[in-house]
């Protein structure tokens, strides 16, 4: 598949970044691509209301390596997963986010979530810094 990485680098410590990272809560103060509402359903899962109708995240249990992925489930039963690292650059961060094209999506719709992704990252900037 086609990948596409994007970064922002945060002036934060690695560690602050991680911890408003690894609360779930969190994003919907700055993800606009998992939609609103964001609110936990059980154990791991959270639901949003995204652009498509309703959709299942499963977040990664906190650790010690700055991993964030997440798994997205659309309305259709489509399973997304979303590569997420933070990592410490000097005293600052850097987020990387990890975007696929999936099969059957085109260059356009690629190149469209992946600029959604870094105007994403760019909000967690301005709410971080």
């Amino acid at each position: 598949m086609r990948v596409r990485h994007i970064t922002v680098s945060i002036a934060r410590p690695c560690e602050d970044v991680y911890e408003f990272l690894a609360e779930p809560a969190n994003f919907e103060r700055w993800a606009s691509g998992l939609g609103n509402g964001l609110r936990r359903i059980g154990g791991k899962l959270w639901r949003a209301e995204g652009p498509d109708g309703g959709v299942t995240v499963r977040f990664s249990d906190r650790n010690a390596y700055g991993v964030l992925d997440h798994e997205v489930e659309t309305p259709t039963g489509e399973r997304i997963l979303n590569p997420m690292r933070v990592v410490p650059n000097g005293s600052g961060s850097e987020v990387v986010f990890t975007v696929f094209q999936r099969p059957g999506v085109s260059d356009e719709t690629f190149e469209a979530d992946a600029n959604w992704v870094s105007r994403d990252l760019q909000a967690l900037k301005q709410l971080l810094e």
